[in-house]
Formats: C-alpha cells, sequence, structure tokens
C-alpha cells in the first residue's frame, strides 16, 4: 500500500528587511532602538525595517515596515543584497536602498526613540549592530562621497 502523506518542509531562517534611506545631501537616515529587553540591538543606532511575517517576501515587508514604523514611501527601493545577523536575532536580513528628502522630525515614528539623518562620516562614532554596519559599508550610495 502506497502512502500519500508527504512531510511539510522545514521552516527556514526567520527573515527580515532594512532599508538604507540617502538624502539628495548623502545622508543615511537611521532609527535609534529602543531599550527593551526583547528586541534585538537596544540602544542602537540602525536602518528602519523589520522582519518578514509569514510567507512575506522581503520586498513587501521592507515596504510594509517603512509605513508602519515611520509612515515612510521611500523612492526608487532597490534589493541589494543579504546579510545574516550572526550575534543578534540570527535573521537573514535582506538590505534595500531608498532615497527620501524629507524631513525625518515629522515622521510619525511608531517604534523606537528618534530618526535621524547622518553624513556618512560621521558613522564611526555611533552604536550600530555589526551587520548594518557591514551592509551600509557594501551599498555604494552609503560611501561618503
Amino acid at each position: 500500500m502506497h502512502s500519500d502523506t508527504t512531510a511539510s518542509p522545514e521552516p527556514g531562517p526567520a527573515r527580515g528587511a532594512v532599508a538604507i534611506i540617502t538624502n539628495r545631501r548623502g545622508e543615511l537616515l537611521l532609527h535609534l532602538r529602543d531599550d527593551l529587553p526583547n528586541i534585538a540591538w537596544p540602544t542602537h543606532w540602525s536602518l528602519l525595517g523589520g522582519g518578514c511575517d509569514p510567507g512575506e517576501p522581503p520586498a513587501d515587508a521592507i515596504v510594509r515596515e517603512l509605513d508602519e514604523e515611520a509612515g515612510l514611501a521611500a523612492d526608487s527601493l532597490t534589493e541589494l543584497f543579504e546579510i545574516t545577523d550572526h550575534r543578534g536575532s540570527g535573521q537573514i536580513i535582506t538590505f534595500f536602498s531608498a532615497t527620501w528628502d524629507g524631513d525625518e522630525t515629522g515622521l510619525p515614528l511608531s517604534e523606537g526613540v528618534k530618526l535621524q539623518f547622518f553624513a556618512p562620516e560621521h558613522l564611526d562614532i555611533l552604536t550600530i549592530p555589526p551587520f548594518i554596519r557591514d551592509g551600509i559599508n557594501r551599498c555604494p550610495a552609503a560611501r561618503p562621497a
């Protein structure tokens, strides 16, 4: 007798998406994360983004996360590469680049402490998760002119 049961696929690693958002001056938009014990990288400056919902592609997740976290619709959203957060959440993070030229202080921040644009040459003094710093360094749009 033939059994017609199929094993359900193993769930893959958790996934997330972040956006390297630059303005016309070449500054990067960073997000100061909350100081909460249940989140990865509390009190670190990071990029806007977050985890993918089950079955959600990273491209859809980043659009949703930008809207949810900051009411932001960035221009020229482009997928770049993936990096694994080995020292934090363990997620595979898809990095995107985008542009936005608004006033970050007017955005309705729903998570975190603050949003701020920084010139690339000032990033060295900030506490940034290592995988985020690696991603920023790999992005041509984020390099000092």
